[in-house]
């Protein structure tokens, strides 16, 4: 039966933290194991025995408590976003500068003028001159 497992593991220190992990994980079945050194909880879903967990964890020198054995959480459902809307020019014509990035290519080269065209347009979009 699959399910999430909370303990309290007495643990100070990194090596503890990993000592831990590498006890619980090493079950076949385990599918996530998570531990916390600041709330001293350790976090092992998926489908194992609580009993062999807490003394395979004991084995290792740590003092065990089981918190919690249940179902392991649903993620939560992706909230619907609303759709983009894409705002289309104005009916009117008016001209778009584009800039250079190099300002000394202006005195060479002509600026490109845009003009956009109301949607929907026989051409599909915009008309550069």
């Amino acid at each position: 039966m699959h399910q999430r497992i909370e303990l309290k593991v007495c643990m100070d220190c990194e090596k503890c933290k990993r000592n831990v992990l590498k006890s619980v994980a090493k079950f076949s079945g385990v599918d996530q194991v998570s531990a916390d050194l600041e709330k001293h909880t350790v976090v092992v879903v998926g489908d194992v025995d609580p009993v062999y967990v807490v003394k395979s964890i004991r084995k290792t020198g740590k003092i065990v408590k089981i918190v919690t054995v249940g179902p392991p959480k649903k993620p939560d459902p992706p909230t619907p976003t609303e759709p983009v809307k894409i705002a289309y020019p104005h009916p009117t014509c008016e001209p778009i500068n584009i800039p250079y990035l190099h300002p000394v290519c202006t005195d060479v080269y002509p600026r490109y003028v845009v003009y956009e065209q109301p949607y929907p347009c026989e051409t599909g979009g915009c008309v550069i001159q």
